[in-house]
């Protein structure tokens, strides 16, 4: 018996091997079209700059992918979904990509009336000031949170502490708070700095991400009087979004002047925002501060301690009317195949309180320049390569959830439509300013040896780790949920998640030029490769359908009545 197990293993160990030469020997790289890609994007100099440093308007060598940031953010971020700046923004990379010569340029508009926690309307900030008045002056780093109403004037009141967690404490607060500025989470418990903000993957993790076996999540939740109460935590995601909109209308009907929050991860000067404020009519909300944690916890001490504490605010805020919103398009259309499609993206939008660099101007101009690279050298592809630069994302992966409904498949009913069948594959950067090291696989295995030859074949840029693993919280998901080939690449974190994402911190300087080349260069090696393969991208299993469910497979970040600070 042992001896027999031993052969057997032996024998599946010579064959795999064989296999999977076998199954590469199928995959045709043009290595010439390569190099040719890495010229254009790099210069026919210096080659990739592997430090990662570097961040001067139209990039080094022969880029314009810094250009394409600049405008995104300082010209004309953020880019909240809807808001005037969102359109702006919209009506730039269409009049840039018509600049380079791609096809079927335009903004395809997409409904906001259909959306589970409301319609988006028009939003933006206009003014904010914000400051302790009493007992010292102290002024307070904060931004209100989206889509909530202004203040009319400046206002002052009285602080009160009143961190209600589950409804069984909304009772002890009733007719205590009229005409307060009510803070809202408790104070936040600050770790000590003590490791880098920033980082990249090591040789060790990477190896990590190799495994099927996928570590099991912690509880989450940090002890002490920072972390989030045990009934938040027990509540499911709908609970939390119900419990959460009784909360705001328990603070309107208790004539509440406005209310404020902090995150433990917003300390040094850096807030992340919370949940956007837009369920109902969000003209009627009461104003929602986020602050950094430092101003909110001397705030906080101060009133634990029974000092009286006041502050003022000035909030102006503008609504629009116009719920409609829209995904960016262009193409590159194929010379034997045009049918058939290949497309790249990441999400258009952002939030407000930077100016949406890393999350995600930073796939958006990868994008943009993967296509522009493949339109300047003229390459010769055999299927369309599309764009797609997504609205919505942040409040539920809408843009790219309507667009494959409309174009594919809608995942309730999970009927394919012709272009469904013509569909080749779908590549996604959303991960901040981080250079690629790999690729998901979204549980397609079969993509596997395919991508370990586009891989080899960049093996200078990269060391190509591929995972079997998913990865959640953007729109290659929209893809995935049809059953379409739609992979988002690995990134190096940098300080993507300590001090960027969703923070006042996401801006240009945080972008990283070389790092950016050498996306761009990867995704228009990995589109070509798609336009030009015999095949189509191999697909797993169509999916059943999900009624009830609008697609996208769920997200972890940045939904509307997400907990205030709450990401992937």
């Amino acid at each position: 018996m042992f001896r027999r197990t031993s052969c057997a293993i032996l024998t599946f160990a010579l064959v795999v091997p064989a296999l999977t030469t076998a199954q590469q020997q199928t995959e045709h790289v043009d290595l010439n079209v390569i190099h040719r890609l890495k010229t254009a994007e790099f210069g026919g100099g210096g080659g990739f700059g592997g430090g990662g440093g570097g961040r001067g308007r139209g990039g080094a060598n022969g880029s314009k992918v810094m250009d394409i940031m600049w405008n995104l953010t300082d010209h004309y971020g953020p880019r909240l979904t809807n808001s005037p700046q969102f359109r702006a923004a919209g009506e730039w990379a269409v009049s840039q990509l018509k600049e380079w010569g791609l096809s079927n340029v335009h903004l395809e508009k997409w409904s906001t009336e259909d959306v589970t926690s409301g319609a988006i309307p028009g939003w933006q900030v206009t003014g904010y000031s914000g400051a302790m008045v009493s007992p010292t002056y102290m002024p307070i780093i904060g931004m209100p949170v989206a889509w909530t109403k202004g203040t009319d004037g400046a206002v002052t009141g009285e602080v009160v502490l009143a961190p209600i967690e589950a409804p069984a404490d909304l009772d002890k607060y009733h007719g205590k708070l009229k005409g307060k500025i009510v803070l809202t989470v408790p104070v936040q418990e600050l770790d000590f700095p003590t490791t880098a903000l920033a980082s990249r993957y090591t040789p060790e993790q990477l190896a990590d991400l190799t495994s099927e076996l996928i570590p099991v999540p912690g509880a989450g939740g940090r002890g002490g009087r920072g972390g989030r109460g045990a009934a938040l935590l027990a509540m499911t995601p709908e609970e939390r979004q119900a419990f959460q909109t009784r909360q705001r209308t328990f603070w309107k009907d208790e004539g509440v002047l406005l209310t404020m929050q902090a995150n433990a991860r917003g300390q040094s000067g850096t807030l992340f925002g919370g949940g956007a404020v837009r369920t109902g009519d969000p003209t009627q909300n009461i104003p929602q501060i986020s602050v950094t944690a430092e101003n909110y916890n001397r705030i906080a001490r101060l009133v634990e301690h029974n000092v009286p504490v006041k502050l003022t605010f000035d909030i102006k805020t503008e609504f629009t009317k116009d719920t409609d919103s829209f995904n960016v398009i262009a193409e590159i259309p194929g010379a034997t195949k045009p049918n058939e499609v290949v497309m790249l993206g990441g999400h258009f939008d952002s939030w407000h309180y930077g100016t949406g660099a890393t999350d995600n101007a930073a796939g958006s101009a990868v994008a943009m320049e993967a296509l522009r690279l493949l339109k300047s050298l003229n390459l010769k592809m055999d299927r369309t390569v599309r764009i797609g630069l997504w609205g919505g994302e942040e409040e539920g992966l809408l843009g790219s959830q309507h667009y494959v409904k409309a174009h594919f498949a809608d995942p309730t009913v999970m009927k394919p439509t012709p272009e469904h069948d013509n569909f080749a594959g779908y590549f996604n950067v959303d991960n901040g300013t981080g250079r690629i090291r790999g690729v998901y696989l979204q549980g397609n295995e079969m993509m596997r040896p395919v991508f370990e030859t586009w891989f080899a074949a960049l093996k200078d840029l990269t060391p190509g780790v591929i995972t079997i693993r998913n990865t959640g919280g953007t729109d290659h998901q929209s893809y995935d949920a049809v059953g379409l080939p739609g992979f988002q690449f690995i990134q190096d974190p940098m300080d993507y998640d300590t001090r960027t994402h969703h923070s006042n911190m996401d801006v240009y300087d945080r972008i990283q030029a070389a790092d950016m080349e050498q996306m761009a260069v990867i995704e228009a090696v990995f589109a070509y490769n798609a336009a030009t393969r015999a095949e189509k991208l191999p697909r797993k299993d169509l999916p059943a359908p999900t009624p009830g469910r609008g697609g996208g497979g769920g997200r972890g970040r940045g939904v509307a009545a997400a907990p205030a600070g709450g990401n992937r």
